[in-house]
């Protein structure tokens, strides 16, 4: 089984969703651990729960600290645990800017609404003022701009005519607890899952100029030219030939730099079975915190090396403007 994704959870009060998380992560399947508890607020119900199942907390209060201040404490303490991913369950503060852009696309919120209606404050009452049938629950990415982000995962809940916002919050909330864990869940392992890694990749391939794509020995590949003349600058491997990785091969300058990008660093790159030979290496996609934008300088710098003259003439004059 992989490895499981590192998460803190940021609470500031009774932590219901953070036990949500807690508990779902108990499970044999799941593929996420918690390895933090990080709050704002010194007496928050969910510090005790945390404690009580032995799960490491961190308090550092907000009053007398400017936003970045307590954020770099906050920040601390999550790298200090190992964390990949910060997960915001009841975390009554807005993260500063700055925090957001250094964990791009690694904080995730839930927010009782189905977003993009009713951002902010008193969602329930807003929902029932509008005479909407159905309020629910959103898990987002967060983003510097409030409750916009990528929404991952979304659950319905009925509006009854007699709904208070109170008892629309009791209802929405048990949705939530189901929700939370699974869009986790779901978010988490996409860095295991060969089909979103192709997706991400194949994006960035056939953004290059002329590429197109087509199977070779049973791995998906990219080429670029004529369907006819083309010539291969990439290939997508899903554990083939016995590898445990799921990779991107893209060409080298040769079987000198090949060895010297593995022997130096191990955990990104490895020399495939079939096609090491020959000087392509591995580019290994199903590792934690991958960067994509060096996937994308790797296929930009393989596809120069196959493809004809007059496109990297273009493409050289493109990228001086």
């Amino acid at each position: 089984m992989a490895e499981k994704a590192k998460i803190a959870v940021f609470i500031s009060g009774t932590g219901t969703n953070m036990a949500a998380l807690l508990y779902a992560s108990r499970l044999e399947s799941s593929p996420f651990e918690i390895v933090l508890i990080a709050s704002n607020i010194a007496s928050a119900d969910g510090l005790a729960l945390a404690e009580l199942e032995g799960i490491p907390t961190f308090v550092h209060s907000h009053k007398g600290h400017s936003r970045e201040d307590h954020d770099t404490a906050m920040e601390a303490a999550a790298k200090q645990a190992g964390t990949e991913f910060i997960v915001l369950a009841g975390y009554m503060r807005v993260l500063s800017d700055a925090f957001v852009e250094r964990w791009d696309g690694r904080i995730l919120n839930i927010h009782p609404s189905l977003l993009p209606k009713y951002k902010g404050l008193d969602p329930h009452a807003r929902a029932i003022e509008a005479g909407d049938s159905h309020a629910g629950a959103s898990v987002h990415l967060v983003t510097p701009e409030l409750d916009a982000g990528e929404v991952l995962a979304q659950a319905k809940v009925a509006i009854a005519p007699d709904d208070t916002a109170e008892t629309l919050q009791a209802r929405v909330k048990l949705a939530e607890h189901q929700l939370y864990p699974r869009a986790v869940a779901d978010y988490v392992a996409r860095g295991n899952d060969p089909d979103c890694l192709f997706g991400q990749l194949r994006s960035l391939a056939l953004a290059l100029p002329e590429t197109h794509e087509r199977e070779s020995h049973g791995s998906p590949g990219f080429r670029v030219g004529s369907e006819k003349s083309g010539k291969f600058f990439a290939y997508f491997s899903d554990r083939h030939h016995g590898s445990e990785h799921i990779a991107l091969l893209v060409k080298t300058s040769g079987m000198d730099e090949l060895l010297n990008l593995v022997e130096a660093q191990p955990d990104i790159y490895y020399k495939p079975a079939f096609y090491g030979a020959s000087g392509w290496v591995g580019v290994i996609l199903n590792r934690p915190n991958i960067d994509w934008d060096h996937i994308e300088e790797w296929l930009g710098r393989s596809w120069r090396a196959v493809a004809p003259a007059r496109l990297t003439k273009l493409l050289d004059a493109a990228d001086m403007f």
